[in-house]
C-alpha cells in the first residue's frame, strides 16, 4: 500500500465550537450490532455535553486537547459516577486554530495543523477506585493493525455520511478500522467500503473527540490513540464527512508517553 501523506492533498476539518468524532457505520450492517453497554469499556470518561476521555491512572484521564479548551471542565462521568476535576493540563504543543484558517483554501490550515499536539490530561480531585484504568500501548507498530473504536456521539452510514440530526451525545457504539498509516503525531484510519470493509467497519464522526482507539496485544486491549479529527479535500464549505473512503486521524499516544509520565509524576 502506497504511503498516505498526512498533509499532502488532505486537510483537517474543524467545526468551530464543536469537538469531533463518534461512530458512523456500514450501510449494510444493522446498527444493533454496533451498540454496546457501558460495562464493555468502564474506563471511558464522558466530558460535559460531548467529548470523551479515558481513565489511565486512578487520578488521571487523557483526552484530546480540543475537546476541553472550548468550555470549562469541572467534572467527568466515569462508570456512571460524576468525578470532580482538580485541573486540566494542555500539552504545550497544542494551538487553537485561528478563525481565518477555518474557511476557504486548505493549504494554510494544513500547514498550521501539521505542528499541533492535540492531547490533554485531566487530574481528578479524588482517586477512582471502582474502575481499572486502561493500559497504554507503548510500541510503534500500529500500522497494519486492526483498531477498535468506542464512542457515543453522532452516527450515520458510509453511503450518506453523518446524519444531520444525530446527537453528539448518543448511544455507545463499537467499530473497527485498519490502521493504514502513521506519522509521528497521528494514527490514520480509512473508512473502507464493502467488500473490502471489515465486518464491523466504522469511522469516527462528530461528538466524541478523545474517544479511545484500542489495539489488541496478546488478547488484551491497549489504548493506542484518541479520536482527534477528519480530513477534507477542496474547499471546506463543500466537504461532506464520514463517507466511505475518507480518512480520519487519531492522536498517536506512543509519541506522548514521556510527557504523560512527566506530567502525572508516575510511570503509567
Amino acid at each position: 500500500m502506497q504511503r498516505i501523506h498526512l498533509w499532502c492533498g488532505l486537510i483537517i476539518l474543524l467545526l468551530a465550537g464543536t469537538p469531533g468524532n463518534a461512530i458512523v457505520i456500514r450501510h449494510d450492517v444493522p446498527d444493533s450490532k454496533y451498540l454496546i453497554g457501558p460495562k464493555e469499556f468502564p474506563s471511558l470518561a464522558l466530558l460535559p455535553q460531548e467529548g470523551q476521555g479515558v481513565l489511565i491512572a486512578k487520578y488521571w484521564v487523557v483526552t484530546a486537547a480540543h475537546a476541553v479548551v472550548w468550555r470549562p471542565v469541572h467534572e467527568v462521568i466515569i462508570n456512571g459516577i460524576s468525578r470532580e476535576v482538580e485541573k486540566v493540563i494542555i500539552n504545550p504543543g497544542y494551538k487553537k486554530t485561528p478563525a481565518d484558517l477555518e474557511q476557504g483554501d486548505a493549504a494554510p490550515l494544513m500547514a498550521f495543523k501539521s505542528r499541533v499536539d492535540d492531547i490533554a490530561l485531566i487530574k481528578l480531585k479524588r482517586p477512582v477506585i471502582d474502575v481499572l484504568p486502561a493500559s497504554l500501548y507503548k510500541g510503534r507498530s500500529e500500522k497494519g493493525q486492526i483498531a477498535e473504536i468506542i464512542g457515543c456521539g453522532a452516527t450515520g452510514n458510509g453511503l450518506t455520511g453523518q446524519d444531520a440530526g444525530s446527537p453528539h451525545r448518543g448511544k455507545l457504539r463499537r467499530a473497527y478500522s485498519r490502521v493504514v498509516d502513521t506519522t509521528d503525531r497521528w494514527i490514520l484510519l480509512r473508512f473502507d467500503a464493502p467488500p473490502m470493509a471489515l465486518p464491523m467497519q466504522g469511522s469516527p464522526s462528530d461528538g466524541d473527540s478523545g474517544s479511545p482507539v484500542l489495539i489488541n496485544v496478546k488478547g488484551r486491549p491497549r489504548l493506542a490513540g484518541l479520536v482527534s479529527g477528519k480530513y477534507a479535500t477542496g474547499k471546506l464549505a463543500d466537504f461532506h464527512f464520514s463517507l466511505y473512503g475518507q480518512i480520519t486521524f487519531q492522536v498517536r499516544l506512543s509519541r506522548y508517553i514521556d510527557w504523560i509520565d512527566m506530567t502525572t509524576g508516575i510511570k503509567i
